[in-house]
């Protein structure tokens, strides 16, 4: 029973985690166009509640999630059957899982310097990177779904097709979007 209690908030915190993830970046992008496109005094007003609001969610949300999510995840290895065997579909979930994590701490090396009022990547590239999650969350939520090697290399093929194709659309969403000025 406790296994399921544990599983029940890896999943709650693995939202919420991710929640941060998808938004932060986000909020990494509107500084940054503050800082290419605004003049002051509007900058420096914008600038503060940009950092305030990149902060609250990065330390009230976002890293407690994926501590939260880290001890869940950790929980449910220890309470399950795989302790002694863990399958290979287990492995290539924690390594989609650590570059998860080394996602994060890249994150969180640019909210540092946003904080401190350092400028990071452009608004483009920002936009490119703000879907490395959500190229992740796909990958480790098919193998942890299919369990199937087969279908985990079918599963990253399509990954990578959605990848391009998200890559195109960010590309011609710039294009539509400097087009109209």
């Amino acid at each position: 029973m406790a296994f399921l209690y544990i599983k029940a908030l890896h999943i709650i915190f693995i939202v919420t985690w991710f929640a941060g993830l998808f938004y932060a970046p986000r909020l990494f992008i509107y500084t940054m166009e503050v800082y290419e496109k605004e003049a002051e005094p509007a900058r420096s007003i914008l600038l503060e509640k940009l950092q305030r609001w990149t902060r609250l969610l990065w330390y009230g949300i976002t890293w407690p999630s994926a501590i939260i999510t880290l001890g869940m995840g950790l929980g449910l290895i220890f309470t399950s059957s795989y302790q002694d065997n863990m399958p290979s579909w287990l492995w290539i979930k924690i390594g989609f899982v650590t570059a998860l994590y080394a996602y994060h701490l890249a994150c969180h090396g640019m909210f540092k310097k946003l904080q401190r009022g350092e400028q990071v990547w452009s608004s483009q590239k920002l936009r490119f990177w703000n879907e490395v999650s959500t190229i992740l969350l796909f990958a480790i939520v098919f193998l942890v779904i299919l369990k199937n090697m087969v279908s985990v290399l079918w599963g990253l093929l399509g990954l990578v097709v959605f990848t391009v194709l998200l890559m195109l659309a960010i590309t011609l969403y710039k294009k539509i979007r400097e087009a109209k000025g």
